[in-house]
């Protein structure tokens, strides 16, 4: 089946976006999905190499407070549940590294008059030798509360309220998204067209505030085989093209659905170095870095000299 679509509803696959049994037998057995990617990212202008680690795991979410809601501390009408992404991204320019964290929290039943597989909450903050800097967005029915913390001059201590058109998508929402877990779900082929809101992390790259620029997103019609150093996968491609940047996302062509390689125009890319299911949380002993062996990430030296 091959569509091209003008209207965003047009071009939804008519399931439930509530997510169903199929979904739960994977993300409702308490692990979380930990992947590794190696990373090459341009910044000041030059390609720098680096790794990437992208963990999912499902949560129960305070709406009230938009934070993890501790077993019976929150009402029942006060809680959600949501899928979260943590997205590390660490990469070296010169003689300092940064390290850059996004946090994505996708609802997963209606809430707040959107329906589910649509963004609750989105942080992001990255540390380097000059400084560090904090940016939150919270999404509420018809507009987002965003607060901003930054050393640098101009970016720092703001807060106030960003527009949210309806059916606006936000980038930091695209992992979610290519993974058959959020809005605009596309049939194979299809092509729709919404507002995006680029992401934190771009807007810290370009230094420019958040806004919302019209988008194009396109599923593709057929799948394909790709190598990665993780192995060879069948991937479908999903592109998202916004702003004058294209961003391409690789994903397994069958459950669960893992990014195998994401690609954008202004020169970043990842790709698969392996992938593996968890409790990370429960490795946070002595020892427990010998668990980095299962996604070919190296632990870190004592010291650099």
């Amino acid at each position: 089946m091959r569509a091209a679509c003008l209207s965003f509803a047009a071009c939804f696959l008519l399931s439930a976006a509530v997510p169903d049994a199929a979904f739960w037998k994977i993300w409702g057995d308490g692990y979380a999905e930990l992947s590794s990617y190696d990373l090459v990212k341009t910044h000041y202008g030059t390609p720098r190499a680096g790794t990437a680690v992208a963990i999912f795991v499902t949560e129960t979410f305070s709406n009230s407070l938009r934070v993890k809601a501790d077993p019976g501390k929150h009402s029942k009408q006060d809680e959600f549940p949501v899928i979260k992404l943590n997205l590390i991204k660490d990469f070296r320019t010169g003689v300092y590294d940064y390290n850059d964290q996004t946090s994505s929290f996708l609802a997963l039943a209606a809430v707040n008059g959107r329906p589910a597989g649509s963004l609750t909450k989105v942080s992001y903050s990255s540390q380097e030798w000059c400084g560090n800097i904090f940016h939150q967005l919270l999404f509420d029915p018809t507009s987002i509360r965003f607060w901003r913390f930054s050393y640098f001059d101009g970016e720092g201590d703001q807060s106030g309220t960003l527009p949210y058109p309806d059916p606006g998508v936000a980038e930091d929402a695209l992992w979610f998204w290519a993974r058959g877990m959020a809005e605009p779900r596309l049939a194979p082929g299809a092509t729709v067209r919404a507002p995006l809101l680029g992401s934190l992390q771009r807007v810290r790259d370009r230094r420019q505030p958040a806004a919302w620029s019209p988008a194009t997103f396109t599923r593709s019609a057929v799948s394909r085989n790709i190598t990665v150093p993780a192995g060879n996968f069948e991937v479908e491609t999903f592109t998202v093209e916004a702003g004058g940047l294209k961003r391409t996302f690789l994903v397994e062509r069958g459950p669960p659905f893992r990014m195998v390689q994401w690609e954008t125009s202004d020169g970043e890319k990842g790709q698969l170095l392996a992938s593996t299911r968890m409790k990370y949380w429960e490795f946070n002993g002595p020892g427990g870095e010998s668990a980095l062996k299962q996604l070919k990430l190296n632990v870190r030296p004592p010291r650099t000299m």
